[in-house]
């Protein structure tokens, strides 16, 4: 996901993707730590997107005050 996605998400959907995000990592660190994953670049990348959508967000709250 780019920057350019993410400020295009209102306040709304950034949470409710920051919560999805979180509960597939989540998932992932499990499965990695019982059974193995496929691809553990993705693990990395999900933290990423996490990481874009909570500084969009607080860049929008930062505005709303």
């Amino acid at each position: 996901m780019k920057m350019e996605e993410v400020n295009k998400l209102d306040k709304v959907n950034m949470a409710k993707k920051i919560d999805e995000l979180k509960a597939q990592v989540f998932e992932m660190r499990f499965q990695k730590q019982t059974s193995g994953i496929t691809q553990p670049h993705l693990l990395r990348s999900m933290r990423k997107d996490i990481a874009r959508l909570s500084t969009a967000l607080n860049q929008l709250q930062d505005k709303s005050e």
